[in-house]
């Protein structure tokens, strides 16, 4: 359990209803009492929020993940900060497990929206004051926003698990350019080799894997992605693995499950023998004959808050 003998202000933890078993759980460790939050919807589809007992004065941290549907989650996230800053609350600190819209940090073509920035522009216009986030799709997103963001990684609970596992003769693969930095830091963890693919997207959940480098013959192919939604990507790297000679017993790890149709029947693979996700997203009861372990990752939240509270440094994490 982490220390909750904290300093200053007092604090308040709340949680939107995205992941709220996530958020109870963090409560637990830190030894608080979770808020109370009035949330609801009207016949219209219009959300509503409200919160009980005062909160004048006091720091809070706030959850809530973007798991689907995406955009009420949002929404709601923005009634509640609303909520608070309009209660004379002390500091809005927001949680985001997993930042939707992520995927969305450029423009790939001409006239389209960079959608993390939207996003990040309108939490800070809300009222938040700080955002802590886990494994964003790009690092570059913590530059949208002119309020501090702590991003976190999941990369040592995956590879604690895989650890654990007592691979033989494994090797850790990049299934494209943009994750070999992610990839290299994992490998080093787990001090295996590793190997990087190449991908192009035609269109939208769409990947096609167009080179490998690195040796993955007769190996144990351990893939790290920071989201696996369809499972068509993935799919795809485990199918060129196995075609290029790795055995047909891959583990793919992922900070983020998000798991949208079709991805229940993909990846029940015949050379998927596990899949590593956190808690960050619930798990959708779709996915109950996928080979899936969920890693939980309340204990580094809690450790996050208790420290950001203190205002102790988080590069020690």
């Amino acid at each position: 359990m982490v220390d909750s003998h904290f300093t200053g202000t007092s604090y308040r933890l709340f949680s939107g209803s995205s992941n709220r078993k996530l958020a109870e759980q963090v409560a637990h460790i830190l030894g608080v009492e979770l808020g109370q939050v009035h949330l609801s919807k009207f016949k219209s589809g219009e959300l509503y929020a409200q919160f009980p007992d005062s909160v004048r004065g006091v720091d809070v941290y706030l959850l809530q993940s973007f798991s689907p549907p995406i955009n009420d989650h949002f929404v709601e996230l923005l009634l509640m900060i609303d909520a608070l800053k309009r209660s004379s609350v002390g500091r809005i600190n927001v949680i985001i497990p997993y930042f939707g819209y992520g995927r969305q940090e450029k423009q790939g073509i001409s006239r389209e929206p960079i959608s993390a920035k939207v996003v990040a522009d309108v939490l800070t216009t809300v009222g938040a004051h700080r955002v802590i986030t886990l494994d964003l799709h790009a690092a570059a997103i913590q530059g949208f926003f002119n309020i501090p963001v702590d991003h976190l990684t999941a990369l040592q609970v995956l590879a604690d698990e895989v650890r654990s596992m007592n691979l033989e003769n494994a090797v850790v693969v990049s299934p494209d350019a943009g994750r070999a930095k992610t990839a290299e830091k994992f490998a080093a963890i787990l001090d295996l080799p590793m190997a990087i693919m190449h991908k192009g997207r035609p269109s939208h959940n769409e990947a096609v894997i167009t080179h490998l480098i690195g040796d993955v013959k007769d190996k144990t192919p351990v893939v790290i992605e920071d989201i696996i939604d369809t499972g068509g990507t993935i799919v795809q790297v485990v199918d060129t693995l196995v075609a290029m000679g790795a055995r047909q017993n891959a583990v793919l790890c992922a900070t983020h499950g998000v798991f949208s149709t079709p991805a229940e029947t993909r990846l029940q693979h015949k050379a998927i023998a596990q899949v590593l996700v956190t808690d960050s997203i619930p798990l959708p009861d779709t996915m109950k004959d996928v080979p899936i372990k969920v890693l939980p990752i309340a204990p580094l939240l809690a450790r996050t808050i208790d420290r950001v509270h203190q205002n102790l440094a988080l590069s020690t994490m």
